[in-house]
């Protein structure tokens, strides 16, 4: 089944008083475990991830043509900008476009413009090249959405979005990355771990992450981060991975 809303909570058990462990996004497929009432439980099919969400009408499967490549995209009933819908795509959404006209692409019941997408099979050498869009976006615990966001959830979405395989949650990012690296030989896009927390290197002296203290995805330095983490959480770096 396929995600037909902007983004859908996934709770950690079947009520909206549990914790949100994560979201799916628009077109998000997933395996239908076990209905509890008025609940699912859920296989996230990009990452096994599971959870809890409401029932609602969902989509069939597809095989999908496009991706939102800005950090969020604008709907509309036909293909110019005069009729906006309410909905609204976030970074790594993917669809099937069956129609171009212009500088609009039709999909499903909508259409979005070119210039927001990229072809499914496109990726980049430099994996977290446009990391910068979710700059000041809010953070929040189990966000995958551009109206909020985690620290892992940053580092999945440009991963899977460069079509690589990565883990949801920054524990299970950390051992399935195995290249390891020191400190003083850090470079751009290598991740940085502590307990329940990452952050991608930027440069040899910054980093960006999505930073629950600050409630926001922010740019800091790397010694910076380092100490404030310590002196406020009395943690040190787990790890430090190279993922390419």
């Amino acid at each position: 089944m396929r995600i037909n809303s902007s983004f859908t909570n996934v709770y950690k058990n079947a009520s909206e008083k549990s914790e949100v462990v994560t979201q799916l996004l628009y077109g998000d497929t997933f395996k239908k475990l076990k209905k509890i009432n008025s609940w699912i439980k859920i296989k996230n099919n990009s990452d096994s991830y599971i959870g809890f969400i409401r029932v609602k009408k969902f989509l069939a499967n597809q095989k999908n043509t496009h991706k939102v490549s800005n950090l969020f995209a604008n709907l509309y009933f036909d293909s110019s900008i005069k009729k906006k819908t309410k909905k609204i795509l976030s970074f790594g959404t993917r669809i099937r476009v069956v129609k171009i006209k212009g500088k609009f692409c039709k999909f499903d019941n909508f259409w979005i413009k070119k210039k927001d997408l990229k072809k499914i099979i496109y990726k980049s050498n430099n994996i977290f090249k446009d990391v910068s869009i979710f700059i000041n976006t809010k953070y929040k615990w189990g966000g995958k959405h551009y109206s909020g966001i985690d620290c892992s959830s940053l580092v999945q979405l440009f991963l899977n979005f460069n079509n690589k395989y990565c883990p949801r949650d920054s524990g299970s990012q950390m051992k399935y990355f195995k290249k390891k690296v020191k400190l003083n030989n850090i470079k751009k896009n290598d991740l940085i771990f502590w307990k329940r927390h990452v952050a991608i290197a930027i440069s040899k002296k910054k980093l960006i992450h999505a930073y629950g203290p600050f409630k926001k995805t922010l740019v800091m330095s790397i010694n910076e981060t380092i100490d404030r983490i310590y002196k406020t959480a009395n943690l040190k770096i787990l790890a430090i991975r190279r993922v390419t």
